[in-house]
């Protein structure tokens, strides 16, 4: 849809205000906040084209159905924009937040994962992704550990998952905050 087209812009108690200001935005801007989100431009262009959404769950279905459809070169794009866990990128609040569970985890334990990083690194050739949010730095671990052991094709699925889950929450942010929220 281009940035001229008329789009509805009240705000419901289905449609949240940064869902509006989603709907309403140019096409760039709109762009930049999926980017934001997921790195696959893929995924980030099939959400922008069914723009405007009416409630924040059409919003996630497409973003489902997205991730669904993304080829294995689009995966590997969205999951280069995810640093190891135990390593979120400097400076990026939202990779903070998302591996607080790392953040009080012991020396031990972070040179634990930097090892099974590494090893699944080295086995599958991106990042080990995870939706770490709420979970522990054991937790990630022991994931870590039991999906070491799959099929390249087990875990671009498993990968898959993970990455709607973590683009639901960062939609979930989106749609919910009202423009100079705290997102």
């Amino acid at each position: 849809m281009s940035s001229s087209s008329p789009r509805s812009t009240g705000d419901t108690p289905e449609r949240p205000p940064g869902l509006t200001r989603f709907n309403t935005a140019d096409d760039g801007t709109a762009l930049a906040a999926l980017h934001e989100v997921c790195a696959s431009r893929a995924w980030g262009g099939k959400l922008l084209a069914q723009r405007p959404y009416a409630t924040a769950d059409a919003l996630f279905a497409a973003s489902d159905a997205a991730m669904a459809e993304l080829s294995d070169e689009d995966l590997a794009e969205a999951m280069a924009g995810h640093p190891p866990i135990g390593r979120p990128k400097p400076g990026d609040a939202t990779s903070h937040r998302e591996q607080s569970g790392m953040a009080g985890a012991s020396d031990a334990l972070k040179a634990e994962m930097l090892e099974l990083n590494l090893a699944y690194q080295e086995k599958f050739g991106h990042v080990f992704l995870i939706c770490a949010s709420g979970r522990t730095g054991e937790q990630m671990r022991d994931a870590i550990r039991h999906r070491i052991d799959n099929t390249p094709q087990q875990e671009r699925e498993i990968v898959r998952g993970e990455l709607g889950k973590i683009n639901r929450i960062r939609l979930t942010r989106i749609a919910e905050h009202a423009e100079g929220d705290a997102a």
